[in-house]
């Protein structure tokens, strides 16, 4: 089955002319979808797509009237502060919209003088989140961090026997996920010290960020329906960028037997941009099982899953000190993963999830879990990076992290390049650590 359409081709140039520009994260292959307002405005956040440098208001290009049938009924729909009822429409209406969005941004389209008044340039608009997350369920899909964090927790159980058959998750909490740029002040709870003989409570002395996907539920299913593997898919209307932060030490203290709880649900942050599942097409990848693991039971198993389920979205993390913000210094880059790597599929996660008969809704989201690669440098986390604490990692301008300090602002990237393709990014996710309160 192939994926690839006309909105794909390398050759297609935009109007637009920043949308053209080598290196850019939003050519016209892309058209992601954000929820936007002008900055220090009253006016209403609304759906947007990014093209280039700008940002394609859909409040005016709904107003246009310009398309028909599906794709007019999809971006009325998107014309909205959240993007839910869009995101529940289903895979005919994303990709009648996504197919009249690239077709009217095209050099040469009879539309270009009608929408030149929809772009807005990025640098004067804020974003909200894009739609409302009903529930944030939290997999664990990379075995490289798994087996890297088992170890430092567990050293002689390293990876619990279930993982290989199983595609772990937990309940996470929705409420504390914010949108790029998220500010929050450093958690507080109960620690233990290994030589004491009592928890104390107080700010979290190991905070971490953690480097993931989220990965956005479009239609979904009744309760008591179960979404097939062959059908997964069709109900993942795109992906952002995730930083799941996470308290080390407060996980270390509480995580048995329940796992974790106020180490993980203190803050949250997605970028802004969804980049659609269609647009990701041709970056998909083969998805292998080792053959000396166990195999996926039936229910996990399919044909199209094995031969194009895995997606190759590169990923890294910069870090900003005070120091360097104060210095007009570049921020320091910590590692680069891929997606590509991880021991599980998000239509396994989709499927396993519902396999019991629990109901998706539109805006629902799952998170990843930190995706590291098979070296260290590919580490999603400081906690492998710096091995539990015991290494020190030295920034670019000379100074020394562990775990993350106030005034630490991570950034966190991604990106998509394949052979006969457009390169086409995620933007970023932003957030700083403000001292505890």
């Amino acid at each position: 089955m192939s994926f690839i359409n006309e909105t794909h081709d390398i050759n297609l140039k935009s109007w637009v002319a920043s949308a053209n520009q080598a290196g850019t994260d939003f050519p016209i292959q892309n058209l992601p979808f954000a929820s936007f307002r002008r900055k220090d405005s009253a006016e209403e956040f609304r759906g947007g797509v990014a093209i280039g440098d700008q940002v394609l208001d859909l409040a005016v290009v709904a107003a246009a009237g310009i398309f028909s049938g599906e794709a007019q009924d999809a971006v009325e729909a998107a014309n909205a502060p959240k993007l839910n009822e869009f995101m529940g429409m289903g895979q005919n209406y994303w990709s009648a919209l996504r197919l009249a969005l690239s077709r009217a941004l095209r050099e040469g389209s009879e539309h270009q003088g009608a929408l030149e008044a929809a772009l807005v340039a990025q640098s004067d608009v804020e974003y909200a989140l894009p739609c409302h997350i009903g529930d944030y369920t939290d997999f664990y899909t990379s075995i490289y961090h798994a087996t890297a964090v088992g170890s430092l927790f567990r050293p002689d159980n390293p990876l619990l026997p279930n993982y290989k058959w199983v595609p772990i998750g937990y309940h996470g909490r929705a409420s504390s996920i914010d949108v790029s740029g998220q500010n929050f002040p450093r958690p507080k709870g109960q620690t233990k010290a290994p030589d004491a003989d009592t928890p104390s409570f107080g700010p979290c002395k190991r905070l971490d960020y953690e480097l993931e996907l989220g990965i956005y539920l479009g239609k979904g299913n009744e309760l008591g329906d179960s979404i097939s593997i062959e059908d997964a898919e069709s109900h993942v209307f795109g992906f952002c960028l995730f930083n799941d932060w996470s308290a080390r030490d407060l996980q270390a203290w509480e995580y048995q037997p329940l796992g974790p709880f106020l180490a993980k649900n203190f803050a949250s942050t997605v970028s802004p941009w969804i980049v659609t599942t269609e647009a990701l097409a041709p970056y998909r990848t083969n998805w292998h099982r080792d053959e000396q693991d166990p195999q996926p039971l039936d229910y996990l198993e399919s044909a199209h899953n094995r031969e194009a389920g895995a997606f190759d979205i590169q990923m890294d993390v910069l870090l900003e000190t005070a120091k360097m913000r104060e210095a007009n210094a570049a921020p320091s880059k910590l590692s680069e993963s891929s997606f590509k790597h991880s021991y599980w599929t998000v239509a396994q996660m989709v499927t396993h999830h519902t396999v019991n008969g629990c109901n998706f809704l539109p805006g629902d989201m799952l998170g990843s879990g930190t995706q590291s690669g098979p070296e260290h440098e590919e580490a999603g986390s400081l906690l492998e990076l710096s091995r539990g604490g015991k290494e020190t990692i030295t920034l670019d301008n000379g100074e020394e992290r562990k775990f993350l300090e106030d005034g630490d602002k991570v950034i966190m990237r991604g990106w998509c390049e394949a052979n006969g393709f457009a390169r086409i990014g995620f933007g970023s996710v932003e957030g700083t650590i403000l001292p505890a309160k």
